[in-house]
């Protein structure tokens, strides 16, 4: 039979036909479209590593990002690492994150910072292409098949019973996941400030996220606000390098990830030059329209990264100030001119800039803005990152109070993990303060609070010289290789790593040497002869004496050094665990004094309120970050000592009374 166009038959038909397909359509949208393990809200530094970790761990994984082109943007600096900074990327890299290899597949310049000082604070650092390195990530994430992605941006969360179901977004789709990650950057509710302007924005050219602060708030989160800003791009071809100091890349240059076995070849250097008197005094004549000073900015800003204009008012005496111009690429003219951030209006940056030398012809691309933004006092996450007041909700990066990419990065990856194993039933991975500089981190955040941008310092860290950059594989992999991150071929390379230094120090041990072998070459480092035999490891132990040297004079260094993969100097390596050897024993004993805090656990439910023998600040603030042992209650600020002495006796009565008991 043949239908006729509109008869009643074929309307008929057709419904019923669109009611089928709608039918078949809703079950595919609930088992594949909007049913995920996890949601990770944001595509930074933090959301990359969190949906990374996340999906390779086995959950289906869901990013959601206001700009799929802007995944893992370089915001401010083209630039990965630095003191404190390169140690976090390291162990990032170490567990099976993707920062490290990302930088050095990228980088364009590669510096280990503070050579001049002990090996506990050496720092890598690379310069990198801003372009290249967010195509990188991207295309590292696309290559994970259990992560998909939307463009999109979340402006509710889902909650039933104190537990997180799911996301909102502006368009008015629903996705469901027992554990969502919040990784929102600078976006919620950003405002930039350039002089008297101000706008809506999370960073230049893209809007703020709107809607998620006020859900938060709504569930009883307290909400803070801070700053960061970011300095002026300029056009390379209008600056004059002639005048400036140049920083070329190190010689012999170090890899951020272990598994890297050879970096780019093409390098760029940076430079160096300064402001000067004249330069001040044009930014002051700009300080009466300072969104800073004037106090239409509220949110405190960085301490450690202030803007120009703070350095000149806070530190009038000095006369100059350095300022870093650091190429954006290898295929742009593009400078970031660090040590410039400013929020001045743009007659009196781009003024004060053309009065630098070698900006006298400058061309600005792209004028520096201040930027506020809303946190969350990190008192409010466990440490395993998630949320004390939502089940399954985790917070990751400046949402935290952190400043910087490597900082973001670092509590991503751990969110990631961690939310997987909440869904695993598992029990939380938290790294101690002598375990990582990750833990650090997290430490700090949770047990310190923060109510500036913290970053990451060398100095934060107690035990540095058992952190150090070089030992983050030896640290953490086997960690990562449990959890499923680190691959088999990382466990293995790190495995004949520590195979091939205990080799070398049971080398050093057996092996002598005569007077007439080494003489020359002592008396020419600038240390003193011998005088009779002895054996090889007490000449290493000479501070003037490099081993990697030392192998080479003698001939033996196929006798001592094992070969390894990657760009390691194994040498190197062996060298100062032989020569820090008894500073590592006296960390490793501090480590042992405080695992013994931290055994004692502290019950969930504990009442400080009904402990009057403690201060009263002691029982506010351990009430309200409720640390999970005595070690992390020791290092709250306003706990003393003493407060931490009537507490164990508490618990050695709890415990007592529970073994009575039973």
């Amino acid at each position: 039979m043949r239908l006729v166009a509109g008869s009643s038959v074929e309307l008929e038909q057709r419904k019923w036909v669109r009611e089928k397909l709608l039918n078949v359509w809703s079950d595919e949208i609930a088992s594949m479209y909007t049913q995920f393990d996890v949601i990770v809200v944001g595509g930074g530094h933090a959301g990359a590593e969190a949906a990374a970790a996340a999906a390779r761990m086995g959950a289906k994984t869901l990013l959601i990002t206001m700009n799929l082109q802007t995944i893992g943007q370089m915001s401010c600096n083209p630039a990965i690492g630095g003191i404190g900074k390169g140690q976090l990327v390291r162990e990032i890299d170490a567990l099976g994150g993707i920062m490290g290899r990302m930088a050095d597949k990228t980088g364009i310049q590669f510096r280990m910072l503070n050579r001049s000082k002990g090996p506990a604070v050496w720092s890598p650092r690379s310069q990198n292409d801003r372009m290249a390195y967010a195509a990188a990530v991207r295309q590292e994430l696309e290559s994970i098949p259990n992560l998909f992605f939307r463009q999109d941006m979340v402006v509710d969360l889902l909650v039933e019973e104190g537990k997180i179901r799911g996301v909102r977004t502006q368009t008015e789709q629903v996705y469901h996941a027992p554990a969502v990650i919040l990784t929102n950057g600078t976006f919620l509710n950003g405002v930039i400030h350039i002089g008297e302007r101000r706008y809506g924005g999370g960073r230049a050219g893209e809007r703020a996220a709107v809607g998620l602060t006020a859900a938060l708030a709504r569930l009883g989160f307290e909400v803070g606000r801070l700053k960061t800003g970011t300095p002026p791009r300029v056009d390379g071809r209008t600056i004059d390098y002639s005048v400036m100091e140049e920083q070329p890349s190190d010689e012999d240059p170090r890899p951020f990830s272990f598994m890297t076995d050879r970096l780019p070849e093409e390098r760029r250097s940076c430079w160096l030059t300064y402001t000067t008197p004249e330069v001040h005094d044009i930014l002051r004549t700009g300080f009466d329209r300072s969104p800073m000073f004037a106090g239409r900015i509220r949110g405190r800003g960085p301490r450690y990264c202030p803007s120009i204009e703070d350095k000149i008012n806070r530190f009038a005496d000095k006369e100059r100030h350095q300022i870093f111009v650091e190429p954006e690429g290898l295929h742009t003219y593009e400078v970031y001119v660090n040590g410039f951030s400013t929020s001045l209006p743009e007659e009196v940056q781009v003024e004060a800039l053309r009065r630098i030398p070698g900006f006298e012809r400058a061309h600005v691309l792209r004028p520096g803005y201040a930027i506020e933004y809303d946190y969350f006092p990190p008192y409010q996450i466990q440490y395993s990152l998630e949320t004390k007041y939502v089940e399954g909700l985790f917070f990751a990066g400046q949402i935290n109070g952190t400043t910087g990419y490597e900082e973001a990065a670092a509590q991503g990856l751990l969110a990631g993990i961690n939310a997987v194993r909440k869904l695993q039933g598992k029990e939380p991975l938290v790294l101690k303060r002598s375990q990582a500089y990750i833990g650090v981190l997290i430490d700090d955040l949770v047990a310190k609070g923060t109510d500036e941008p913290y970053r990451m310092f060398t100095s934060r860290a107690e035990y540095r010289l058992l952190l150090r950059q070089d030992n983050a594989d030896l640290r953490l992999t086997e960690l990562g290789y449990e959890l499923g991150l680190a691959t088999r071929a990382r466990y293995e390379r790190m495995v004949r790593k520590r195979e091939a230094i205990a080799y070398a120090r049971e080398r050093l041990k057996t092996l002598s040497v005569r007077p007439e072998q080494v003489n020359g070459f002592l008396e020419h480092v600038g240390t003193s002869p011998l005088r009779q035999p002895d054996k090889l490891i007490r000449l290493v132990l000479r501070p003037e004496v490099r081993l990697a040297d030392l192998l080479d004079h003698l001939g033996w260094a196929e006798e001592v050094l094992l070969p390894i993969e990657g760009m390691e100097p194994l040498a190197e390596m062996v060298e100062v665990e032989l020569k820090y050897a008894g500073y590592r024993e006296r960390e490793e004993e501090l480590v042992r004094k405080m695992e013994q805090l931290e055994r004692w656990r502290i019950p969930d439910t504990f009442d400080y309120h009904a402990v009057p023998t403690i201060t009263m600040e002691a029982r506010e603030k351990l009430s309200k970050i409720r640390p999970q042992n005595l070690g992390q209650a020791s290092r709250i600020s306003g706990v003393s000592p003493a407060d931490i002495s009537v507490l164990m006796v508490l618990l050695k009565r709890q415990q007592v009374s529970r073994e009575t008991a039973s």
